[in-house]
C-alpha cells in the first residue's frame, strides 16, 4: 500500500503525476463506491488502464463529494507497506508500489470524521484508517507554510465545531496546539482570550470560523481592546447561518481593520480531505506538494483543466473545484466538490462561492 512517507516525499510535478496514477489504479478497484461510480459512468478496466497509461491527471474521473454522505468511501488501512493492495505493481522506476493482494481484508478505521450541516440534511463521513497518518499529513502541510509548529501558540474560536462530535478541524487544531507552545479553545469567552493572548509574548495564530471572528472584532472595537501585535489572524470560513453572508473581500476588510493587521490568512479544508490549503492573504490559496486543485466546466463535469494547461490566462480560469488529495490514500483521492473557484497559472487558486443548488458547507469558505 502507498505509505505516508511516499506521499510526503512528493517534491515535483512528475512524482505527483506518477503517484496519482498509481493511487487511481488502486482506488478504482479497491474503493467500492468509486468503483461503482466508474462503472455507472461507463468506465471499465480498459478505460482505467488507458488513463493510467496516458498519465494525464485531468482524465481521471472525480467522485462527487455528495457520495461521502451516502456511502462508505473507504478502501482499507493496515500497517504501512503491509496491507492489501489492488494487485497493480508500481514498477521499479516509480518509487512507489502497492503490497499485498486484492483479497486482503480491510482493517476498520480508527476514526470517522463528519462534516457540519447547517441544513440538517445529513452529514458526510470520512473514514480514517489511522489517526497518526492524519496527524503527519496536516502537521507537514502546516509547517510547509508556517514553519515548525513548536514555535506557535494557537488560539481558536471554533464554537460550532466544538459543540458537535467528529470535527476533523478541531482534531487538527488541538494536535497543533499540543505540538506548539500552547493556546486553547475559547468558545465565546472573549475577555479570557484577549487576556491570555496579551500575556503570551511569542508568535501567535488566532484561528476561527468566520462568524466567531466577526463577533470578536465587534467586541474588540466596542471595548477598545488592544489586539496583540505580530499575531496572524486565520479564518476557516463558515457563517453557519449565524450572520448574513458577505463577500470574502468585505469580510477580510472588516477583520483586518478591527484587528489592525495587513492581511487575513485563510485555511481551506473539509471533513472529506486529509490535507489543507493555506492563504497568506488576498484569498489566494497554495496547496502542499501532494495536493492539487483543478477546475471543471459546470456544464460538463468531465471537462477538467489543471495548472499544467499552458492556455490558462493570467487572470485564471473559473469553474467547479476538483481536488486531488493523495493524503486520501485510504478513501478516495479524487473529489469533485460543490465549490466554485478560479485556478491560477502555477496551481494557486481562489474559492469564489458554491455551485448553485448545493448545500452551504460549514467548513468551506464563504458563499459570495
Amino acid at each position: 500500500m502507498f505509505r505516508v512517507d511516499d506521499i510526503l516525499a512528493i517534491d515535483s510535478d512528475e512524482r505527483f503525476r506518477r503517484a496519482a496514477m498509481q493511487i487511481f489504479l488502486h482506488q478504482a478497484t479497491a474503493c467500492p463506491p468509486y468503483k461503482e461510480y466508474l462503472e455507472a459512468i461507463g468506465f471499465d478496466l480498459r478505460d482505467i488502464e488507458r488513463i493510467a497509461g496516458s498519465g494525464q491527471i485531468e482524465d481521471i474521473p472525480f467522485l462527487p463529494i455528495e457520495l461521502f454522505k451516502t456511502h462508505r468511501v473507504y478502501c482499507g488501512g493496515g500497517s504501512d507497506g503491509a496491507d492489501g493492495g489492488s494487485g497493480f505493481g508500481g514498477g521499479s522506476d516509480s518509487g512507489f508500489g502497492f503490497g499485498g493482494g486484492s483479497g486482503a481484508p480491510k482493517p476498520e478505521p480508527e476514526a470517522v470524521f463528519t462534516s457540519s450541516s447547517t441544513t440538517g440534511e445529513g452529514v458526510a463521513r470520512h473514514y480514517v484508517a489511522r489517526l497518526s497518518d492524519y496527524e503527519r499529513i496536516f502537521t507537514r502541510g502546516f509547517e510547509l507554510f508556517y514553519g515548525d509548529a513548536a514555535r506557535w501558540s494557537i488560539y481558536a474560536l471554533l464554537p460550532s465545531y466544538l459543540e458537535r462530535e467528529g470535527s476533523s478541524l478541531v482534531y487538527m487544531v488541538d494536535s497543533l496546539m499540543r505540538r506548539g507552545r500552547g493556546g486553547g479553545f475559547y468558545l465565546r469567552d472573549h475577555a479570557r482570550l484577549m487576556a491570555d493572548m496579551a500575556a503570551d509574548r511569542g508568535p501567535k495564530i488566532l484561528l476561527g470560523v468566520s462568524y466567531a471572528l466577526l463577533d470578536l472584532a465587534e467586541e474588540l472595537t466596542a471595548r477598545g481592546w488592544r489586539f496583540p501585535a505580530d499575531t496572524i489572524v486565520m479564518e476557516t470560513g463558515g457563517m453557519k447561518g449565524r450572520r448574513a453572508e458577505m463577500t470574502k473581500a468585505a469580510m477580510h476588510g472588516v477583520l483586518a481593520n478591527a484587528f489592525g493587521v495587513t492581511e487575513i490568512h485563510s485555511e481551506y479544508g473539509m471533513a472529506e480531505l486529509m490535507s489543507q490549503a493555506y492563504s497568506a492573504g488576498g484569498g489566494v490559496f497554495r496547496t502542499p506538494p501532494w495536493m492539487r486543485v483543478l477546475v471543471r466546466d459546470p456544464a460538463d463535469p468531465f471537462d477538467v483543466r489543471g495548472a499544467e494547461d499552458a492556455s490558462i490566462p493570467e487572470r485564471g480560469i473559473r469553474g467547479g473545484v476538483n481536488i486531488i488529495d493523495l493524503g486520501n490514500r485510504n478513501s478516495c483521492a479524487f473529489i469533485q466538490t460543490q465549490d466554485k473557484g478560479t485556478l491560477l497559472p502555477g496551481g494557486n487558486f481562489t474559492i469564489d462561492g458554491r455551485i448553485a443548488g448545493s448545500d452551504i458547507r460549514g467548513c468551506n469558505l464563504l458563499v459570495q
